[in-house]
């Protein structure tokens, strides 16, 4: 059993990595549709679409989230930004999301909003932030 101590340290720090991973992951969505890394861009893409717009969220908010900086406003615009994606490109091929393709997408936007809501723990740019806005005893 994990006793509360335990929890109370790990868990802010626990969320900060769950919030890089997910940054660093949702980054390369982007820099796949601007510059081709890690996978090759769409044939297809072209800046001034929906998916222009979508990369150009997910290059930001990726480095942002990675970084902790804006954490929860960030966060809550990929939620929605992945919400929408699955609304306007998945769900129409069918109503499950193994067979449509979205469910990165869902995941994406639930993490999205959980971080959102929770916070970007104890590791980023907001963190420090805070720190260095309290006063002093």
């Amino acid at each position: 059993m994990i006793s509360e101590q335990f929890r109370a340290l790990w868990l802010p720090r626990l969320l900060s990595v769950v919030r890089i991973m997910t940054g660093l992951l949702f980054l390369q969505h982007g820099l796949t549709k601007y510059i081709g890394f890690p996978v090759p861009t769409p044939a297809t893409f072209q800046v001034a679409s929906l998916a222009g717009v979508a990369g150009a969220i997910e290059i930001v908010a990726g480095v942002l989230i990675t970084i902790g900086l804006f954490s929860r406003t960030i966060a809550f615009i990929a939620s929605g930004e992945m919400a929408f994606a699955y609304f306007i490109s998945h769900a129409p091929r069918s109503v499950f999301p193994q067979a449509n393709g979205g469910e990165l997408a869902i995941l994406f936007c639930f993490i999205f909003l959980y971080i959102a809501l929770a916070g970007g723990g104890s590791w980023g740019v907001d963190a420090m932030r805070a720190k260095a806005s309290t006063p002093a005893p």
